[in-house]
């Protein structure tokens, strides 16, 4: 996983101790689909996540993120849920901890592919047919649905 340049220059200073950062889900919709990546790291199916970078606005990084790591142009439509995560540990020992913003965001051009060596794999998905998804992973994608119409393949 690329890790960005400013938390490799704070982990040069704490070490593996915690630390708090700022992520973005863009969960990118085209008409009854939705766009999932396969993570590099553990082979689990999610929406485009990423880390946000020092003074970029949260919606730049949720399109950032879907074009670098899908090649997919998204539009941020809505903030849809903002959460705490887990604690995570890293193979490596780092230790993070995130507030992720969740973002519906509409699709606007490009083929899905895996762009940037994170993820092994990029598709769409039928909101009817989609592959198992961690409960939270699932929760971010519901949350980023409106309450009828789309939601209703996800109950």
């Amino acid at each position: 996983m690329a890790t960005p340049d400013f938390v490799l220059a704070l982990r040069e200073k704490i070490g593996n101790d915690p630390l708090w950062l700022s992520g973005v889900t863009a969960v990118v919709v085209r008409d009854a689909e939705v766009l999932l990546v396969r993570r590099a790291d553990n082979g689990e199916w999610t929406p485009v996540t990423g880390i946000i970078d020092p003074g970029e606005q949260p919606a730049t990084a949720a399109a950032r993120e879907v074009l670098e790591e899908a090649d997919v142009v998204a539009e941020p439509t809505r903030l849809a849920w903002v959460q705490v995560t887990h604690p995570v540990v890293y193979p490596n020992g780092d230790r993070s901890q995130y507030i992720d913003l969740v973002f519906r965001c509409d699709y606007v051009s490009g083929e899905p592919h895996p762009a940037d060596g994170e993820n092994t794999d990029a598709a769409w998905f039928p909101l009817d047919a989609l592959p198992p998804l961690s409960p939270n992973m699932l929760e971010r994608v519901r949350r980023a649905l409106p309450a009828t119409g789309e939601a209703a393949f996800l109950r």
